[in-house]
């Protein structure tokens, strides 16, 4: 049997490990994970039975092989889930699904609401025209916005960078009031030092008039109607959030023969004659090396070269340069959310019906925050007497934030919330964790612009395939992720060498619309 090292044991390194263990009886699979869980920044932290999304994850993907997978792993809802009954609200629910009251192995309907906070109102998400936008941003602001958006339309920028990127779809005005200052906050750079691919990779189709055609698709019920991933209304979800799933996927994986190791953080590989021969792992304080005959790698691009032995110097410094932005969260469970539901939804406790919302305001560091009420009821251990918030920061590994101590961090999050209103004083807060994701989102900026060397270096070692959003340095969703695995096992079963379809998921070329048509 041909042996498989498998780094990583998120989304991209387990659907991998479970698709060629399902496909074929040819290979032995080792799945190497650096930490203690499954599904990267896309696992669920269990806290005192409050359940904690790093990141936030909506389950939607216009691709079909991706929405058969979770099916199969998690089968869509059959009945509604406990606060859609309780509240007489109404989801999508599937002949002959599980009932999530009667079973875990469940996938939610939930729907997505997700505004901006700023100056202490809601914004839409994306921003729509609508007679309450026109009145939080004043008449005189709705006029300025108007004017500055024509002025695109005849008057388009060179896009160079996100700046000019987000300027020709939303115009200067909307740009300096939603995008501006939230975007140099998650990425810690101003965003014309940022490449416009990613907003490419984030916001395809997304501007003003995306929203226009939206709003009159709506009116006038239009069927078969392009559906932007980032208006999408409703999605999917698991019962106990994203970690479930792929905690599931590992328990797949065993089942099926493969071996995954926990606390094995991947320090070498040797390469000889252009293949991969050994993995290097550290675990228990031990240097252990695996033979292999192929390996994925779903590790960071930077951490992967450095790694690796004879690497040219060009290649070395261009991986050594690639930047990443990290993440910190405080879970705060408080009795009461001090902000008023203006809408018609429904929620339990009337709290306000994000999912997560936008916070742009230049007055505290917040980035976002998330109601983890309102992804699932049963990620909150008392969901009728308490409301679990997860409070999201963008930081850099090492630098002040991230040193701080955890009750420091805990503190200064409390006191923005009691800033920005959510509550009205420290004293509201019963309990609250922190955690620290690193290497969370991949950035486009410094050597980025070197990237295409780097994958054409790294496509030419015979025996390794990169998947996932940190194996391409990608800013990819998780459906994304999954489908480089997909493309990656089948050219190890077809025997194909060429991994330009490995590279080419979520790139201009359009990946999903292909596979329509495959």
């Amino acid at each position: 049997m041909k042996k498989v090292i498998i780094i990583g044991a998120g989304p991209a390194g387990l659907t991998a490990g479970y698709e060629l263990l399902d496909k074929s009886k040819e290979y032995e699979v080792t799945i190497l994970e650096e930490s203690d869980c499954f599904g990267g920044i896309a696992r669920t932290v269990n806290y005192k039975g409050n359940r904690m999304d790093m990141g936030g994850h909506r389950f939607f993907s216009k691709v079909p092989e991706v929405n058969e997978w979770w099916e199969k792993m998690l089968p869509s809802q059959g009945a509604m889930p406990f606060d859609d009954i309780e509240l007489g609200r109404t989801s999508t629910v599937k002949e002959g699904g599980p009932d999530p009251k009667k079973t875990d192995r469940v996938m939610l309907k939930r729907n997505r609401i997700s505004r901006i906070f700023f100056k202490s109102k809601f914004f839409d998400y994306p921003v729509s025209l609508k007679m309450d936008t026109i009145k939080n941003m004043g008449f005189l602001t709705t006029i300025q916005v108007g004017f500055s958006y024509l002025k695109t339309i005849f008057f388009k920028r060179k896009e160079n960078s996100l700046e000019d990127f987000y300027i020709n779809r939303f115009g200067k005005k909307l740009y300096s009031m939603f995008f501006e200052n939230y975007t140099e906050n998650l990425w810690g750079r101003h965003p014309s030092k940022i490449s416009p691919e990613w907003g490419a990779q984030r916001v395809k189709g997304l501007s003003i008039t995306a929203v226009i055609k939206d709003i009159f698709g709506k009116i006038f019920k239009k069927k078969n109607r392009k559906v932007e991933t980032s208006l999408i209304e409703e999605f999917s979800y698991p019962k106990f959030g994203p970690g479930q799933l792929w905690e599931l996927t590992a328990k797949e994986i065993e089942t099926k023969g493969g071996k995954i190791i926990k606390n094995a953080k991947v320090v070498k590989l040797i390469k000889e004659n252009d293949k991969i021969n050994r993995v290097a792992y550290m675990k228990d304080g031990q240097e252990v090396i695996a033979d292999a005959d192929i390996v994925i790698s779903s590790m960071p691009v930077k951490d992967l070269v450095e790694g690796m032995n004879d690497v040219p110097e060009n290649i070395s410094s261009i991986a050594k340069g690639l930047p990443y932005r990290d993440y910190m969260t405080t879970g705060v469970l408080i009795k009461k959310l001090h902000l008023e539901n203006k809408t018609k939804v429904k929620t339990i406790g009337n709290i306000v019906p994000d999912n997560w919302v936008y916070v742009h305001d230049k007055s505290v560091k917040m980035g976002r925050f998330q109601i983890y009420n309102n992804w699932s009821p049963y990620m909150v251990k008392d969901i009728k007497n308490s409301v679990w918030i997860g409070l999201e920061y963008f930081c850099n590994e090492g630098d002040s934030m991230w040193s701080m101590t955890d009750e420091d961090f805990a503190k200064m999050g409390i006191s923005e919330m009691v800033k920005m209103g959510l509550i009205e004083s420290e004293d509201e807060v019963i309990d609250s964790h922190v955690e620290r994701v690193k290497k969370a989102y991949p950035a486009y900026f410094d050597t980025y612009d070197h990237m295409e060397e780097l994958r054409e270096y790294l496509s030419a070692i015979d025996n390794l395939y990169c998947v996932g959003r940190n194996g391409q340095h990608r800013y990819n969703n998780i459906d994304h992720s999954m489908c480089t695995s997909f493309e990656t096992v089948k050219n190890i079963l077809s025997g194909k060498k060429e991994k330009d379809n490995i590279w080419n998921v979520n790139t201009e070329k359009e990946y999903h619309e292909e596979k329509k048509g495959a």
